[in-house]
C-alpha cells in the first residue's frame, strides 16, 4: 500500500542532478582550466566564483596545492550545507578522488575511508565486511570528511553524531604538514578536528568505529502533535531511534520509529511511490491559496491524515535510515537541551501559528547523546535537535528570523552546515570550549589559509 505521508515523501532526497551540480568532472578541476567556473549548493542559496577548482589524485599532490596555494582554500563535499561554509574566490579542494573503503578490522570492527566517500557509498562495503555504520543521518549525500566537519547527526537518545564515531583521522595542515590524528596520537588535535568546519586543515582519511552489521523496522504514524510530545519519554526511551515531522499548520505530526530486529527485508518500495510528490503538492497549494483562511487550511489538513497508510518497512540499516530527497529546500536547525526540547517545539508552533507564516513543509524533532568534542553542538550535554525548512523557492529569511530567537531563548546551539545569524560572540558563550578550539586553529592557520568570510564571522577574524 502506498505511503501518502512517509518521511520519504516530508523530506525528500535530492534529486541526481542537482547533487551533480555541486560534484563536477574531474576535467572540470584542472588546474590549467582557462576561466572560473561558477559554484553552488545544493539549495542554490550559496554559490561562488573560484579561481581554481581543483581535485588532486593523491596525497602528495594534495601537499603541494596547499603548499603552493596563494589566497584561501576551502574543502567542498556534496554542496550539502546550506551554511556558507564553502565560498571562496580561490580555491576550492575537491576530495573526489579520496574515496571508497581503505581498510577495516574485524577484530575491532573499526573501519577506514576516504574523506571524500559519499555517506551514500559506505553502507554496502561495510556490509560486505559485516560492519555497519553506528547510526546514520537521514540523508547520505554528504561526504565523510564533511559529515563529520558539522557534526551531522540522526536521532536516538543512546546514539551521538557522525563526529563520535570517529575513532582516528588523518589532516593535511596549512603548511602540507601530514598528521594522524586519534586519542593516542595527536589527542588534542584530534578532539578538534572532529568537528573542524574544515577550519584546521583538510581531512583526508577517517576512520569509524562501527558496529556489526544489522536491520531495522521503520514504523510510522500519524499521531496529534501535542499527544506525542505528551508522550515524548516514553517514545525516545522505547525505540533506539525516534523523531517526528511535524505538519505545519495542522494538529498533526509523522511519527517514525526505527527498531533493530531479526526479520527478513521487506520488498522495496517501487520507484513511483518513493519519489511521488502528490501529497507534497496538496500541502504546498494549501499553504499557497488558503493562508488568508488559515481554520480552513488546518482543518483540510487535519482531515488528510484519513488517507494516509503505512505498511512496516524492514531492511538492512544503511537502505533504512537513508531518504529520498527530490525537494529542494533550504533549512535552519538549532540543538537545545534535551529537556527544553517540547517547549521549544510548542513556541516554535505558536510563533507559526499566530503569525500565519508561509511555510508548508514540516519541522522536524529529534534526539541526539551529548560528546566530548569541543565544537560538536552536542558538546557536553544531551540534546533535542529542531529543524524548520523553507522550500528553495520561497524566501527564508523572513521565516527563519521569526524563529531564530526561540532557539536563543532556549540556548540553542545552530548546526554549523545550516543557515544561522550567530557571529564570534554569541558563538563563544553556547560553547564552553570555544578558546581551546580557536587557539588550537590559530596555532594551525595563523595566516587563515582556511578560513573564509563566513569561518571569519564565525571566529571573530579580520582575514584582510
Amino acid at each position: 500500500m502506498g505511503q501518502p505521508f512517509s518521511r520519504r515523501q516530508l523530506l525528500q532526497r535530492a534529486s541526481l542532478l542537482g547533487a551533480c551540480l555541486a560534484l563536477p568532472a574531474r576535467s572540470l578541476w584542472a588546474a590549467d582550466t582557462p576561466r572560473p567556473i561558477p559554484w553552488r549548493n545544493w539549495s542554490g542559496v550559496q554559490s561562488c566564483l573560484p579561481l581554481e577548482r581543483l581535485a588532486p589524485k593523491n596525497l602528495d599532490e594534495l601537499v603541494q596545492i596547499i603548499r603552493k596555494a596563494s589566497g584561501k582554500i576551502r574543502p567542498v563535499g556534496s554542496g550539502h550545507s546550506f551554511s556558507a561554509l564553502v565560498p571562496t574566490d580561490d580555491t576550492l579542494l575537491s576530495l573526489s578522488n579520496f574515496s571508497g573503503l581503505l581498510a577495516h578490522d574485524a577484530q575491532t570492527l573499526q573501519a577506514e575511508f576516504g574523506g571524500g566517500t559519499p555517506m551514500s557509498s559506505m553502507g554496502a562495503p561495510l556490509k560486505e565486511v559485516g560492519q555497519a555504520l553506528v547510526n546514520m543521518a537521514d540523508t547520505d549525500y554528504q561526504t565523510l570528511a564533511g559529515a563529520i566537519a558539522t557534526s551531522t547527526h540522526g536521532t536516538g537518545i543512546g546514539f551521538g553524531s557522525y563526529s563520535s564515531q570517529v575513532s582516528g583521522l588523518q589532516l593535511v595542515s596549512a603548511t602540507g604538514e601530514v598528521l594522524d590524528c586519534s586519542r593516542e596520537n595527536n589527542p588534542e588535535l584530534f578532539a578538534a578536528a572532529r568537528v573542524s568546519l574544515g577550519a584546521l586543515g583538510v581531512v583526508t582519511k577517517v576512520r569509524m568505529q562501527n558496529r556489526a552489521a544489522f536491520r531495522l523496522r521503520e514504523r510510522q504514524w500519524l499521531g496529534k502533535t501535542e499527544e506525542l510530545l505528551e508522550d515524548v519519554e516514553n517514545l525516545k526511551r522505547d525505540n533506539q531511534h525516534w523523531e517526528m515531522l511535524v505538519i505545519t499548520h495542522s494538529d498533526y505530526a509523522l511519527s517514525v520509529a526505527l527498531n533493530e530486529t531479526e526479520d527478513p527485508s521487506t520488498p522495496p518500495v517501487p520507484p513511483d511511490e518513493e519519489g511521488g510528490n502528490g501529497f507534497i503538492d496538496i500541502i504546498e497549494g494549501l499553504d499557497k491559496h488558503l493562508s488568508d483562511s488559515p481554520d480552513l487550511r488546518r482543518s483540510l489538513l487535519n482531515n488528510m491524515r484519513h488517507l494516509a497508510s503505512f505498511d512496516d518497512r524492514v531492511d538492512a540499516s544503511y537502505e533504512i535510515f537513508a531518504n529520498v530527497r527530490n525537494v529542494r529546500f533550504n533549512e535552519m536547525e538549532y540543538s537545545v537541551p534535551a529537556e527544553h526540547g517540547p517547549a521549544c517545539l510548542r513556541e516554535i508552533l505558536k510563533r507559526i501559528d499566530d503569525g500565519n507564516l508561509r511555510t508548508w513543509m514540516p519541522v522536524e524533532y529529534r534526539y541526539v547523546k551529548a560528546d566530548d568534542i569541543p565544537l560538536s553542538m552536542f558538546e557536553g550535554r544531551d540534546s533535542c535537535a529542531l529543524s524548520i525548512h523553507q522550500h528553495h523557492a520561497m524566501d527564508h529569511r523572513e521565516f527563519f528570523a521569526a524563529i531564530e530567537p526561540i532557539f536563543w531563548k532556549y540556548e540553542g546551539r545552530p548546526h554549523w552546515g545550516k543557515l544561522h545569524s550567530l557571529g564570534a560572540r554569541q558563538l563563544a558563550a553556547l560553547y564552553p570550549r570555544w578558546k581551546e578550539f580557536t587557539e588550537l586553529r590559530q596555532a594551525l592557520d595563523p595566516h587563515g589559509r582556511f578560513v573564509n568570510a563566513h569561518l571569519a564571522s564565525l571566529f571573530g577574524l579580520n582575514i584582510g
